[in-house]
């Protein structure tokens, strides 16, 4: 079963959607070719949200240590603290819809 990848940062989600689209698109690329199934960037006011899913953990790990240029787009959006990145696993449950 897949995982849900969440990071969060504090930034400018501004700069995110200002950065490269070139950039950007080459690590989406390679997110893919590494097994990502889905990816989200979110924003709030003062906060960067990124969902994505993933076959498993050590797939978003391999991906995000091939990605220099992650580091980069956090740089540009100010932020100054490691990123809080988070693994869910679905629940066994008869509720979803």
């Amino acid at each position: 079963m897949s995982v849900l990848m969440t990071l969060r940062v504090s930034g400018d989600p501004r700069a995110i959607e200002a950065f490269d689209r070139d950039v950007l698109k080459t690590v989406s690329a390679r997110g893919r070719e590494l097994g990502a199934i889905h990816h989200r960037f979110y924003g709030s006011e003062t906060e960067v949200l990124v969902i994505d899913e993933w076959p498993d953990e050590a797939s978003f790990q391999a991906f995000f240590d091939a990605s220099p240029e992650i580091k980069q787009m956090m740089d540009g959006a100010g932020v100054t603290s490691a990123p809080q990145i988070d693994f869910w696993r679905v629940l066994d449950v008869d509720d979803a819809f």
